[in-house]
Protein backbone atom coordinates (compact mmCIF):
# COMPACT_ATOMS: atom_id res chain seq x y z
CA UNK A 1 0.00 0.00 0.00
CA UNK A 2 1.45 3.65 -0.63
CA UNK A 3 0.25 6.34 2.27
CA UNK A 4 0.78 9.91 1.85
CA UNK A 5 0.73 11.39 5.76
CA UNK A 6 -1.11 15.23 4.99
CA UNK A 7 -0.88 18.02 7.28
CA UNK A 8 -3.14 21.35 6.74
CA UNK A 9 0.14 23.32 5.33
CA UNK A 10 -0.57 20.33 2.95
CA UNK A 11 -3.39 21.12 1.85
CA UNK A 12 -3.12 24.76 1.24
CA UNK A 13 -0.16 24.10 -0.93
CA UNK A 14 -1.86 21.12 -2.87
CA UNK A 15 -2.27 22.09 -6.54
CA UNK A 16 -3.42 20.47 -9.98
CA UNK A 17 -1.05 20.95 -13.04
CA UNK A 18 -1.27 19.73 -16.89
CA UNK A 19 1.69 17.49 -18.05
CA UNK A 20 2.23 17.37 -22.17
CA UNK A 21 5.50 15.40 -21.34
CA UNK A 22 4.16 13.06 -18.93
CA UNK A 23 1.37 12.12 -21.62
CA UNK A 24 3.36 11.66 -24.13
CA UNK A 25 5.21 8.89 -22.21
CA UNK A 26 2.19 7.53 -21.27
CA UNK A 27 1.21 6.92 -25.08
CA UNK A 28 4.59 5.93 -26.44
CA UNK A 29 4.50 3.27 -23.56
CA UNK A 30 0.97 2.17 -24.59
CA UNK A 31 2.08 2.19 -28.57
CA UNK A 32 5.16 -0.01 -27.64
CA UNK A 33 2.87 -2.03 -25.37
CA UNK A 34 4.12 -1.38 -22.20
CA UNK A 35 1.37 0.90 -20.52
CA UNK A 36 -2.70 1.04 -20.66
CA UNK A 37 -3.98 -0.56 -24.20
CA UNK A 38 -5.10 2.03 -26.06
CA UNK A 39 -8.68 1.88 -27.78
CA UNK A 40 -8.28 -0.05 -31.30
CA UNK A 41 -9.36 2.75 -33.15
CA UNK A 42 -6.56 5.34 -31.84
CA UNK A 43 -4.05 2.32 -31.87
CA UNK A 44 -4.56 2.20 -35.49
CA UNK A 45 -4.39 5.44 -36.48
CA UNK A 46 -1.26 6.27 -34.35
CA UNK A 47 0.81 2.92 -34.80
CA UNK A 48 1.91 3.46 -38.33
CA UNK A 49 3.54 7.01 -37.71
CA UNK A 50 4.56 5.48 -34.54
CA UNK A 51 6.74 2.23 -35.85
CA UNK A 52 7.89 4.95 -38.83
CA UNK A 53 9.25 7.30 -36.06
CA UNK A 54 11.31 4.18 -34.38
CA UNK A 55 12.84 3.27 -37.73
CA UNK A 56 13.84 7.20 -39.04
CA UNK A 57 14.00 8.97 -35.31
CA UNK A 58 16.05 7.78 -32.02
CA UNK A 59 12.95 7.32 -30.42
CA UNK A 60 13.67 3.75 -29.66
CA UNK A 61 16.37 5.33 -27.17
CA UNK A 62 13.96 7.27 -25.92
CA UNK A 63 11.77 3.85 -25.64
CA UNK A 64 14.30 1.59 -23.67
CA UNK A 65 14.62 4.48 -20.91
CA UNK A 66 10.86 2.97 -20.09
CA UNK A 67 9.05 0.28 -18.26
CA UNK A 68 5.72 -0.72 -17.73
CA UNK A 69 6.07 1.08 -14.25
CA UNK A 70 8.64 3.74 -14.55
CA UNK A 71 10.52 6.06 -16.44
CA UNK A 72 13.45 8.62 -16.73
CA UNK A 73 12.45 11.93 -14.66
CA UNK A 74 14.08 14.11 -17.65
CA UNK A 75 12.02 13.40 -20.35
CA UNK A 76 9.26 14.17 -18.51
CA UNK A 77 9.98 17.20 -15.52
CA UNK A 78 7.62 18.24 -13.14
CA UNK A 79 5.35 20.89 -14.26
CA UNK A 80 4.54 23.86 -13.01
CA UNK A 81 0.75 24.59 -13.44
CA UNK A 82 -2.16 24.33 -15.68
CA UNK A 83 -0.39 26.46 -18.27
CA UNK A 84 1.90 24.29 -18.90
CA UNK A 85 3.15 23.76 -23.09
CA UNK A 86 4.98 21.33 -24.92
CA UNK A 87 7.51 24.49 -25.31
CA UNK A 88 7.82 24.35 -21.59
CA UNK A 89 8.61 20.79 -20.97
CA UNK A 90 10.96 20.57 -24.32
CA UNK A 91 12.93 23.39 -22.79
CA UNK A 92 13.24 21.70 -19.57
CA UNK A 93 14.43 18.51 -21.00
CA UNK A 94 17.08 19.78 -23.57
CA UNK A 95 18.17 21.53 -20.06
CA UNK A 96 19.29 18.31 -18.79
CA UNK A 97 22.70 18.51 -17.27
CA UNK A 98 24.39 15.44 -19.24
CA UNK A 99 25.50 14.11 -15.73
CA UNK A 100 21.81 13.99 -14.96
CA UNK A 101 20.93 12.51 -17.66
CA UNK A 102 23.77 9.61 -17.41
CA UNK A 103 22.53 9.05 -14.41
CA UNK A 104 18.82 8.09 -15.23
CA UNK A 105 20.05 6.26 -18.04
CA UNK A 106 22.35 3.94 -15.81
CA UNK A 107 19.02 3.32 -13.37
CA UNK A 108 16.34 3.11 -16.32
CA UNK A 109 18.01 1.58 -19.41
CA UNK A 110 18.57 -2.06 -18.15
CA UNK A 111 16.03 -4.03 -20.72
CA UNK A 112 17.28 -6.12 -23.67
CA UNK A 113 15.93 -3.13 -25.98
CA UNK A 114 19.10 -0.85 -24.35
CA UNK A 115 21.48 -3.38 -25.69
CA UNK A 116 20.75 -2.83 -29.09
CA UNK A 117 23.95 -1.38 -30.33
CA UNK A 118 21.90 1.30 -32.93
CA UNK A 119 20.43 2.09 -29.21
CA UNK A 120 22.99 1.72 -26.66
CA UNK A 121 25.29 4.03 -30.02
CA UNK A 122 22.72 6.81 -29.13
CA UNK A 123 22.12 6.39 -24.85
CA UNK A 124 26.24 5.96 -25.21
CA UNK A 125 26.68 9.65 -26.88
CA UNK A 126 28.07 12.74 -25.42
CA UNK A 127 24.99 14.51 -26.74
CA UNK A 128 22.40 12.38 -25.96
CA UNK A 129 20.00 14.73 -23.95
CA UNK A 130 19.57 16.61 -27.73
CA UNK A 131 19.27 13.90 -29.63
CA UNK A 132 16.18 11.97 -27.25
CA UNK A 133 14.48 15.68 -26.72
CA UNK A 134 14.51 16.05 -30.38
CA UNK A 135 12.96 12.54 -30.88
CA UNK A 136 10.16 13.07 -28.68
CA UNK A 137 9.29 16.64 -29.68
CA UNK A 138 9.02 14.79 -33.39
CA UNK A 139 6.92 11.80 -31.80
CA UNK A 140 4.99 14.99 -29.95
CA UNK A 141 4.19 16.49 -33.27
CA UNK A 142 3.57 13.45 -34.93
CA UNK A 143 1.23 11.04 -32.60
CA UNK A 144 -0.12 13.84 -30.38
CA UNK A 145 -0.20 17.56 -31.20
CA UNK A 146 -2.88 17.35 -32.98
CA UNK A 147 -5.14 15.81 -30.48
CA UNK A 148 -3.89 17.64 -28.02
CA UNK A 149 -6.14 20.90 -27.88
CA UNK A 150 -8.83 18.31 -27.16
CA UNK A 151 -7.26 16.29 -24.03
CA UNK A 152 -6.04 19.31 -23.03
CA UNK A 153 -9.61 20.98 -22.93
CA UNK A 154 -11.08 17.23 -21.07
CA UNK A 155 -8.12 17.62 -18.58
CA UNK A 156 -8.71 21.27 -17.97
CA UNK A 157 -13.13 20.61 -17.55
CA UNK A 158 -11.92 17.69 -15.18
CA UNK A 159 -9.67 20.05 -13.04
CA UNK A 160 -12.45 22.53 -12.95
CA UNK A 161 -15.01 20.25 -11.65
CA UNK A 162 -12.52 18.93 -9.00
CA UNK A 163 -12.03 22.64 -7.82
CA UNK A 164 -15.98 22.66 -7.81
CA UNK A 165 -15.80 20.00 -4.93
CA UNK A 166 -12.48 20.86 -3.30
CA UNK A 167 -14.66 24.19 -2.18
CA UNK A 168 -18.32 22.12 -1.52
CA UNK A 169 -17.07 19.37 0.20
CA UNK A 170 -13.25 19.48 1.14
CA UNK A 171 -9.96 17.99 -0.12
CA UNK A 172 -10.64 14.68 1.49
CA UNK A 173 -13.65 13.64 -0.45
CA UNK A 174 -12.11 15.07 -3.91
CA UNK A 175 -9.10 12.96 -3.85
CA UNK A 176 -11.56 10.17 -3.06
CA UNK A 177 -13.28 10.83 -6.34
CA UNK A 178 -10.61 9.93 -8.11
CA UNK A 179 -10.65 6.02 -8.02
CA UNK A 180 -12.40 4.32 -5.73
CA UNK A 181 -9.23 2.65 -4.47
CA UNK A 182 -8.08 5.67 -3.05
CA UNK A 183 -9.49 6.73 1.19
CA UNK A 184 -8.69 9.34 3.38
CA UNK A 185 -8.12 7.95 6.82
CA UNK A 186 -6.62 9.49 9.60
CA UNK A 187 -5.22 12.77 8.13
CA UNK A 188 -3.83 10.50 5.04
CA UNK A 189 -4.30 9.01 1.40
CA UNK A 190 -4.16 5.56 1.09
CA UNK A 191 -4.07 3.77 -2.56
CA UNK A 192 -4.09 0.20 -1.89
CA UNK A 193 -3.37 -0.73 -4.70
CA UNK A 194 0.34 0.68 -5.55
CA UNK A 195 3.36 0.44 -3.30
CA UNK A 196 5.75 2.55 -1.77
CA UNK A 197 5.43 2.80 2.20
CA UNK A 198 4.55 5.45 4.47
CA UNK A 199 5.35 9.12 2.70
CA UNK A 200 4.86 12.40 4.36
CA UNK A 201 4.58 15.27 2.41
CA UNK A 202 6.01 17.53 4.93
CA UNK A 203 3.76 20.80 4.27
CA UNK A 204 5.18 20.73 0.22
CA UNK A 205 1.53 19.99 -0.78
CA UNK A 206 0.50 17.31 -3.22
CA UNK A 207 0.77 17.65 -7.21
CA UNK A 208 -2.57 16.50 -9.26
CA UNK A 209 -2.34 15.88 -12.43
CA UNK A 210 -5.24 14.86 -14.72
CA UNK A 211 -4.68 13.12 -17.54
CA UNK A 212 -6.16 10.76 -20.59
CA UNK A 213 -3.57 7.93 -20.86
CA UNK A 214 -2.99 7.09 -17.56
CA UNK A 215 -4.77 3.31 -16.68
CA UNK A 216 -6.70 4.34 -13.43
CA UNK A 217 -4.20 6.33 -10.97
CA UNK A 218 0.03 6.70 -10.60
CA UNK A 219 2.32 8.09 -8.23
CA UNK A 220 5.31 10.04 -8.44
CA UNK A 221 7.52 9.89 -5.59
CA UNK A 222 11.11 10.74 -6.25
CA UNK A 223 12.81 13.89 -6.80
CA UNK A 224 13.03 16.76 -8.67
CA UNK A 225 9.41 15.96 -8.76
CA UNK A 226 7.55 16.65 -5.82
CA UNK A 227 4.99 14.18 -4.61
CA UNK A 228 2.09 13.54 -7.28
CA UNK A 229 -1.12 11.57 -8.12
CA UNK A 230 -1.72 10.86 -11.84
CA UNK A 231 -5.26 10.09 -12.36
CA UNK A 232 -7.65 8.96 -15.21
CA UNK A 233 -9.87 12.62 -16.37
CA UNK A 234 -13.65 12.41 -16.48
CA UNK A 235 -14.85 12.43 -19.70
CA UNK A 236 -11.58 9.83 -21.30
CA UNK A 237 -13.98 7.15 -21.90
CA UNK A 238 -16.47 9.27 -23.52
CA UNK A 239 -13.39 10.29 -25.67
CA UNK A 240 -12.03 6.33 -26.75
CA UNK A 241 -15.98 5.78 -27.51
CA UNK A 242 -16.78 4.05 -24.76
CA UNK A 243 -20.01 4.13 -23.06
CA UNK A 244 -19.40 3.79 -18.93
CA UNK A 245 -21.63 6.33 -17.73
CA UNK A 246 -22.82 8.12 -20.03
CA UNK A 247 -26.67 8.58 -20.85
CA UNK A 248 -28.10 7.23 -24.15
CA UNK A 249 -29.28 11.01 -25.93
CA UNK A 250 -31.62 9.28 -28.49
CA UNK A 251 -34.53 10.78 -26.71
CA UNK A 252 -32.82 14.12 -25.64
CA UNK A 253 -31.81 14.18 -29.50
CA UNK A 254 -35.16 14.05 -30.54
CA UNK A 255 -36.21 16.90 -28.26
CA UNK A 256 -33.34 19.89 -28.90
CA UNK A 257 -31.29 18.28 -31.85
CA UNK A 258 -28.00 16.18 -32.01
CA UNK A 259 -25.43 19.38 -31.62
CA UNK A 260 -27.31 20.67 -28.25
CA UNK A 261 -27.94 17.08 -27.02
CA UNK A 262 -24.02 16.59 -26.80
CA UNK A 263 -23.75 19.79 -25.35
CA UNK A 264 -25.79 19.06 -22.25
CA UNK A 265 -24.68 15.38 -22.39
CA UNK A 266 -20.74 17.35 -21.71
CA UNK A 267 -22.09 19.45 -19.73
CA UNK A 268 -21.62 17.05 -16.38
CA UNK A 269 -19.38 19.82 -14.81
CA UNK A 270 -19.46 23.36 -15.70
CA UNK A 271 -17.55 24.28 -18.31
CA UNK A 272 -16.85 27.67 -20.86
CA UNK A 273 -17.29 27.55 -24.47
CA UNK A 274 -13.72 27.05 -25.81
CA UNK A 275 -13.63 23.62 -23.59
CA UNK A 276 -16.59 22.37 -24.98
CA UNK A 277 -15.64 22.92 -28.09
CA UNK A 278 -12.13 21.59 -27.96
CA UNK A 279 -13.05 18.63 -25.62
CA UNK A 280 -16.21 17.90 -28.49
CA UNK A 281 -14.15 18.98 -31.65
CA UNK A 282 -17.03 21.56 -32.48
CA UNK A 283 -16.81 25.08 -34.03
CA UNK A 284 -16.79 27.69 -31.11
CA UNK A 285 -19.13 29.97 -33.09
CA UNK A 286 -21.62 26.80 -33.13
CA UNK A 287 -20.98 25.70 -29.56
CA UNK A 288 -21.59 29.45 -28.73
CA UNK A 289 -24.79 29.75 -31.06
CA UNK A 290 -26.14 26.44 -29.11
CA UNK A 291 -25.26 27.40 -25.46
CA UNK A 292 -27.52 30.70 -26.37
CA UNK A 293 -30.36 28.72 -27.24
CA UNK A 294 -30.10 26.38 -24.72
CA UNK A 295 -29.87 29.17 -21.94
CA UNK A 296 -32.75 30.91 -23.48
CA UNK A 297 -34.84 27.64 -22.62
CA UNK A 298 -33.98 27.57 -19.45
CA UNK A 299 -31.40 24.66 -19.34
CA UNK A 300 -28.17 26.37 -18.98
CA UNK A 301 -27.21 29.09 -16.77
CA UNK A 302 -23.75 30.96 -16.51
CA UNK A 303 -21.15 32.48 -14.40
CA UNK A 304 -18.00 34.64 -14.69
CA UNK A 305 -14.99 32.49 -13.02
CA UNK A 306 -11.67 33.90 -13.12
CA UNK A 307 -11.24 34.66 -16.63
CA UNK A 308 -13.75 32.44 -18.24
CA UNK A 309 -17.57 32.30 -18.30
CA UNK A 310 -18.93 28.98 -17.22
CA UNK A 311 -21.78 27.27 -18.61
CA UNK A 312 -23.78 24.69 -15.97
CA UNK A 313 -26.96 23.13 -16.19
CA UNK A 314 -30.16 24.30 -14.39
CA UNK A 315 -32.13 21.75 -12.65
CA UNK A 316 -34.73 21.61 -15.44
CA UNK A 317 -31.67 20.90 -17.63
CA UNK A 318 -30.68 18.13 -14.88
CA UNK A 319 -33.93 16.76 -15.21
CA UNK A 320 -34.36 16.40 -19.15
CA UNK A 321 -31.02 15.00 -18.92
CA UNK A 322 -31.48 12.39 -16.17
CA UNK A 323 -34.63 11.10 -17.98
CA UNK A 324 -32.63 9.87 -20.92
CA UNK A 325 -30.28 7.77 -18.60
Amino acid sequence: MLRFEVCVEDLLRSRFALSPAMDLCFLLRSLAGRGQPLPQAWAMRLLPAFERLRRETELDAALALHTSQSGPNFVAPPPRGLGQTWADDLAAIRATPLEAARHEIATNATGPSARDPRVRAVLDSPDVVSRIAEAMDQAWHELLATDWPQLRAICERDVVHRVGVIGEHGWATTIESLHPGIAWRADGIEIGFLRGGTLRLAGDGLLVIPSVFVGHVAAHMEDPWPRTLIYSARGTAALWGEQETVPQPDALTALVGRARARLLLALDAPASTSHLARSLAMAPGAVGDHLAILRGAGLLVRARSGRSVLYRRTPLGEALVAGTS
